[in-house]
């Protein structure tokens, strides 16, 4: 796969952002900073009912994390994008999204616009609502998050552990888009980072352009699941 990068920007830490990607786009995220963490949601702009399912694609993949190979799919069975690249090999599916009383819980005093301006605190979850209301969409909207450059384990009881320092300066990870897609980033802090203050990490973004996957193509061969994935996205691209 080749890919040429056409935009880049930087999303602050504590900020959000949205746009929809075309088909054949690719969107590469590169941390500065270590514990760097990027909440991503994912809708069809041309059915916004239907979004991204992580229960669906950790399921039909037979995976826990997600990492390059694997397909980010929707509630509908096709698959809005592909990781084609990844250097740390495991980001967070079942942590969720940092929420306005996980600033207390943690001690992390809330500091709000009128006070900060742009450098207030926003979770998450605000943090995606904002940019929701830009489609027309609100809390009702609301799927389960991915968490990119984030790890979360579990051990045998099932309790959650957040690894501390997974992501260090420079890691990287890059998604083709399979489908036209509405794509939701936020660098609020995850819900479980134990920074004892609001922790403000930002992402370089960059925008480029893929060759269209083949059959030989890593993501499509990784699961005989995702053979069907690509399948289900041909009939849907006939169909419009």
């Amino acid at each position: 796969m080749t890919t040429h990068a056409d935009y880049a920007t930087h999303l602050p830490g504590g900020h959000h952002w949205s746009l929809r990607l075309r088909r054949g786009t690719t969107l590469t995220l590169s941390a500065q900073q270590a514990n760097s963490n990027v909440g991503l949601l994912c809708y069809n702009p041309e059915n916004l009912l239907e979004r991204l399912n992580l229960p669906d694609t950790l399921k039909c993949q037979h995976t826990f994390k997600l990492t390059q190979g694997h397909c980010l799919y929707s509630d509908m069975g096709r698959i809005f994008a592909s990781i084609t690249h990844d250097t740390l090999g495991w980001h967070d599916s079942v942590g969720g999204n940092l929420m306005p009383h996980h600033l207390l819980a943690k001690g992390w005093q809330p500091v709000s616009y009128q006070q900060a301006h742009n450098d207030w605190t926003r979770t998450g979850h605000d943090a995606f609502l904002v940019e929701l209301a830009k489609y027309g969409l609100g809390r009702r909207d609301l799927a389960a998050n991915l968490n990119l450059f984030s790890r979360v384990e579990s051990d045998n009881a099932g309790k959650l552990r957040y690894v501390d320092n997974h992501c260090q300066p420079g890691s990287r990870v890059t998604l083709r888009f399979e489908m036209d897609t509405l794509v939701l980033l936020h660098t609020c802090p995850h819900p479980l980072d134990p920074s004892p203050h609001y922790p403000r990490r930002g992402v370089d973004i960059a925008l480029g352009t893929a060759e269209p996957p083949t059959e030989e193509d890593p993501c499509y061969r990784s699961r005989p699941e995702n053979a069907r994935g690509f399948a289900n996205n041909r009939l849907y691209h006939l169909g419009l």
